[in-house]
């Protein structure tokens, strides 16, 4: 006979143990991987940091949620960030600010000569700029194993090389076998795959969604110039790059978008150089040599925001999908919206609604 959980939760990147861990300790958690370990795709790939208006405002109330458990777990080391903008932006960056500062996020507009005190060799073209001083670093790797170190002490069970071979609803319960054989029964099936969720809700007889993986590209430089320690993570206002340091290097992503299927993500030699040359308009940087270079996979709904709730069509299907790249900073407070969704709890500091797969029916 094969062994019953109440949850069974596809992918154990951040999404799905964030989700083991809260429900670990109301039931018994399958959680399934399909790699030799977890966080190897999204997870493990990420130059997360927690900024309150990555994502838009309809992000901003699940990264304002997170803000305290990463703080009081330790996960946090303070950046800043500075969003830099043209001439012909600058009315369009100054609503921006205006629009954050009405949700509570701090902003500070900056002048020139401001911003040339926070980089030095900033050229000309960039003349306007916002800081948002709390913007931080998260630690990813702690995060992850926190996650999982919580489920495990509830009582979660790890699968690793567990690939999903099939799925389907008998008897109240869901069926799941594996590519190796084994096979389990769960109450409700829970699509935290990522890039792969919607070929796991197709398996499961789930209507796709439209949940579209797109590559990202990040290079590490060593710099023919010291880079400054006190450096903000650097952003452009029209997304056509992001930078910051890493220890005595630079992380430099030319913010690409690229469509995927899902996949083990690999960068494009061209992505590499447009993010350089792109960096050489924005700063007299000398770049010494190219050390690393890595891609991985940000998978969006199609309206951009993440899908959290029970499938309407699909009985016990339940989706924790589309994090897009804010999936880390928002992990804590998406894990606990999603815990209550699944234990039919009230309340919450998030309200679930814009989130629900049903706005896609």
């Amino acid at each position: 006979m094969a062994a019953r959980f109440d949850f069974a939760i596809v992918g154990a990147g951040m999404a799905g143990a964030s989700l083991a861990a809260g429900l670990a300790p109301h039931g018994r958690v399958l959680l399934l991987e399909a790699e030799e370990r977890p966080g190897y795709h999204a997870t493990g790939r990420s130059a997360a940091f927690w900024t309150e208006s990555y994502g838009g405002p309809l992000v901003y109330p699940l990264t304002a949620a997170s803000g305290p458990f990463l703080r009081d777990n330790d996960l946090l080391r303070e950046r800043g960030a500075l969003t830099l903008a043209r001439e012909s932006e600058a009315a369009a960056l100054d609503a921006f600010a205006s629009d954050f500062a009405r949700l509570g996020v701090r902003t500070q507009r900056l002048d020139f000569a401001e911003l040339q005190a926070r980089i030095p060799g900033l050229r000309d073209g960039w003349r306007h700029g916002v800081l948002e001083p709390d913007c931080s670093d998260i630690d990813v790797a702690a995060l992850h194993q926190l996650y999982l170190a919580q489920a495990r002490r509830g009582g979660a069970e790890l699968l690793c090389r567990a690939s999903l071979a099939a799925a389907w609803r008998e008897g109240g319960s869901w069926q799941v076998t594996l590519e190796d054989g084994r096979a389990f029964a769960a109450e409700v099936l829970v699509n935290a795959a990522g890039a792969w969720a919607d070929p796991v809700a197709a398996m499961a007889g789930a209507k796709p969604l439209g949940v579209q993986p797109y590559r990202r590209t990040i290079a590490q430089l060593a710099m023919g110039l010291p880079v400054p320690a006190d450096l903000p993570l650097v952003l452009a206002f029209d997304g056509s790059f992001y930078f910051r340091p890493e220890g005595d290097k630079l992380w430099l992503s030319p913010h690409d978008e690229t469509p995927s299927v899902p996949c083990d993500a690999a960068p494009e030699e061209i992505d590499v150089a447009t993010a350089i040359a792109r960096l050489e308009h924005v700063a007299d940087w000398p770049v010494r040599r190219l050390e690393h270079k890595w891609a991985g996979l940000r998978s969006f709904a199609p309206d951009r925001l993440p899908v959290y709730g029970f499938d309407p069509a699909t009985p016990g299907f339940f989706w924790f999908a589309g994090q897009g790249g804010f999936g880390i900073q928002t992990a804590p407070a998406a894990a606990d919206l999603a815990a209550a969704l699944l234990l039919g709890r009230q309340g919450g500091k998030v309200d679930p609604a814009p989130y629900s797969p049903a706005r896609f029916r």
